[in-house]
């Protein structure tokens, strides 16, 4: 089973989730080309009950409430049906920027100082590690979805509050101008495979990047362009620290990591990880994996093949070939 916010899409650009549709649609459409008996839904009532399948292939993540990307997994464990991507208590780990910020400090993986203001928690200035300008986010946001910037406690308080009104907790930490650096990482055998680094490369490192510019839904496009990441200085610190991060999660099928590269400090700093990042043939994790020499649907297949083992559904399969 596909569940995904628009595994049935048909058209282009969703109005409110832009590319998100198209992805979903092209993600369905690579599964059946593979040869899979698919079955597509489109919302979490399909595993309220115990479909009759033996997979569930899951991109549905934003649920409009807080830690909906924990959902899917929760009621696949309930049906005892095995899936695609890390478990429920480790996607809540890896959606949680301060848990895996934390995850990070405890294995020395540098960061930028940050503060957590839960929902219903007090918002106090002192524990604010203020700079000239703060950035200001839900705490499981993903593609920059609510993002903010202030340049004052009174802003950065206004933001915390109206993140909180939304339903959800917030994050707060200095802007660092400079570069994303992102690090996909896939499983073969078992062990996680560093993938071909990307990085966002800026024109002007102090732009805030927005939730429109990444669904495509900006007027002007984007203001970034991915490339390989090909600093032979930097390459290996990444690589190591991302296998120190990769193991906090393991085993995760397909995740990518993330770092903010430090124009003016000269340091390489832990961002986040997706676990259940973007597929999409157009975005970075599909560029990587073919500068790798994988196409898409390749790239798709092999995921899918070494989730399939883990859980043991090839090897019955070949037993019942044989």
């Amino acid at each position: 089973m596909l569940i995904a916010k628009h595994a049935l899409w048909q058209g282009g650009l969703h109005p409110e989730d832009g590319n998100h549709a198209p992805y979903h649609a092209e993600i369905r459409e690579v599964l059946r080309d593979i040869g899979l008996q698919l079955t597509v839904a489109d919302s979490y009532a399909a595993l309220f009950g115990r479909p009759d399948v033996d997979f569930v292939f899951p991109l549905l993540n934003r649920g409009g409430f807080l830690n909906s990307e924990m959902l899917v997994p929760l009621l696949c464990t309930r049906a005892g049906i095995p899936f695609l991507g890390a478990s429920p208590i480790l996607r809540g780990l890896g959606d949680d920027k301060h848990l895996a910020k934390l995850e990070a400090q405890a294995r020395g993986v540098p960061t930028a100082p940050w503060v957590i203001y839960r929902r219903g928690a007090p918002v106090r200035e002192g524990a604010c590690p203020m700079s000239a300008r703060m950035v200001v986010k839900p705490n499981a946001s993903s593609a920059s979805w609510g993002v903010r910037d202030a340049d004052s406690w009174a802003g950065v308080k206004a933001a915390v509050e109206a993140i909180h009104a939304e339903g959800h907790d917030a994050i707060v930490e200095p802007f660092i101008a400079g570069s994303d650096i992102e690090v996909p990482v896939i499983l073969q055998g078992g062990v996680p495979v560093i993938l071909p680094m990307m990085q966002f490369a800026q024109a002007d490192p102090t732009l805030l990047r927005t939730y429109d510019e990444k669904r495509d839904l900006a007027a002007g496009g984007q203001r970034y362009e991915t490339v390989a990441y090909e600093d032979a200085r930097w390459q290996p610190r990444v690589a190591e620290l991302t296998r120190w991060m990769a193991e906090v999660f393991h085993p995760f099928d397909y995740g990518r990591f993330e770092f903010r590269y430090d124009v003016e400090r000269d340091e390489m700093l832990f961002m986040e990880v997706n676990l259940n990042c973007n597929l999409w043939s157009k975005k970075a994790f599909a560029g990587s994996a073919a500068l790798a020499g994988l196409s898409h649907a390749e790239l798709i297949e092999t995921i899918l093949a070494e989730s399939l083992q883990r859980h043991g559904l090839m090897a019955r399969d070949r037993a019942l070939a044989a």
